[in-house]
């Protein structure tokens, strides 16, 4: 879709300045009169070049000899027209520009800003001194903190690794004695489980006592 530039005020025509009964446009109002002119010249004369390169763009995509090429072939001799128009006014407006800004008090001076805080160059020093300084002493100080810290681990106290080597040797101890109670245990449960313990038990049960025994036992049976 094309866009519809702005209408182009006729040329040579200076801006119009609203201006009260009693008082004269003084020649500061002039020059900046003449400036607002100059931004909405410029300003529709970039809107008269876009409509052109998008009427160019269309005409490309058209064949030669095609009806549709005539409306806008047309359409395109009045943007350089109306073009042609705006580049006269720009240079009049140039001209009477010149001229207002020759006229004493017609140019102000805008007031310098005043920047508050301190300068660029103390964030830019602070950041080198920062760099410099601040940087490597606070990896020195990372590096000996880390070596304090492994030193105070490899340190190990005497006497807790006394009581901990006496412990794991009390835990073997008990671990090997646990063993041999094991392997009694599975001995036992093997031989009743064959029948061979059973006849070994019975075979040694307690006989009756013969008179010799019996008179030198001290207790008698009822």
């Amino acid at each position: 879709m094309i866009q519809q530039p702005k209408p182009t005020p006729t040329p040579g025509a200076a801006p119009v300045l609203a201006t009260g009964a009693r008082s004269a446009p003084s020649a500061s109002s002039i020059y900046e009169g003449f400036k607002a002119q100059r931004n909405e010249l410029n300003s529709q004369l970039e809107d008269l070049q876009s409509t052109r390169r998008e009427i160019t763009s269309q005409l490309e995509d058209i064949p030669a000899g095609s009806p549709d090429r005539v409306p806008l072939e047309a359409r395109l001799k009045e943007i350089d027209a109306r073009t042609s128009a705006v580049d006269q006014m720009l240079a009049g407006n140039a001209a009477q520009t010149a001229q207002a800004a020759a006229i004493p008090g017609a140019v102000v001076e805008r007031p310098p800003i005043i920047e508050q805080g301190p300068p660029e160059e103390a964030y830019v020093l602070g950041g080198i001194f920062m760099f410099i300084v601040l940087l490597p002493l606070s990896i020195a100080l990372a590096r000996r903190i880390w070596r304090r810290s492994a030193a105070v681990v490899t340190a190990f106290p005497r006497e807790l690794a006394d009581r901990l080597s006496r412990m794991e040797q009390a835990v073997e101890a008990t671990a090997v004695e646990v063993e041999r109670i094991g392997e009694g245990q599975r001995f036992l449960t093997r031989l009743f489980t064959e029948g061979e313990g059973a006849r070994m038990i019975g075979a040694g049960a307690a006989q009756p006592l013969d008179r010799k025994q019996q008179a030198k036992s001290p207790e008698r049976l009822p």
